[in-house]
């Protein structure tokens, strides 16, 4: 007769269900979606007015109408990333926690996009919409301060867009 014969077992959780949960996980979702859209849009229309900067070429109308003044309100998506995350987390059920690696990886990963849009691309922005004003009139003359700010919105963009790539890799694979 054959040794005992050990089996691994592993915890299932249940997958959570119920419509609250879906109409948050809807929410949480559709705030990664129109992060990425925007930070997608950030990094073209900035490299779209470096190049615009460097060949002094008038000004389209799209790029007029991203660097207008005023807040950025949907790029404020990516403050609601975490907040419905944190519903999803309550509403599981105990299925999923941040004692799950994936879970707590990913809010590093969350805060980190924060941080970079916070200190870096929203700032760079704000002060292109103020730079720009007289540059969209017609003049074309610009101060390097213009260019790095266009290339710090460019870079900064492309960071925090790889962090929620990153993220939502993690978020689905949940290892």
């Amino acid at each position: 007769m054959a040794g005992p014969t050990w089996v691994k077992m592993s915890v299932v959780h249940h997958q959570p269900d119920g419509p609250a949960f879906d109409v948050v996980l809807l929410l949480h979702v559709g705030c990664v979606v129109v992060a990425m859209a925007t930070l997608v849009a950030g990094i073209a229309t900035a490299a779209r007015l470096r190049a615009i900067l460097l060949a002094s070429a008038p000004f389209p109308e799209p790029v007029k109408r991203y660097f207008r003044p005023g807040v950025n309100w949907a790029g404020r998506s990516l403050y609601g990333i975490p907040l419905f995350g944190f519903g999803l987390l309550a509403l599981s059920s105990g299925a999923y926690s941040l004692r799950d690696g994936w879970a707590l990886a990913g809010l590093i990963i969350i805060v980190a996009a924060v941080l970079v849009a916070e200190y870096a691309l929203w700032p760079a922005e704000r002060r292109l919409q103020v730079s720009l004003v007289p540059l969209v009139g017609g003049d074309t003359s610009v101060g390097e301060a213009v260019l790095r700010d266009a290339t710090t919105m460019v870079l900064s963009a492309g960071v925090a867009l790889l962090l929620l790539v990153g993220g939502s890799v993690l978020m689905v694979a949940q290892p």
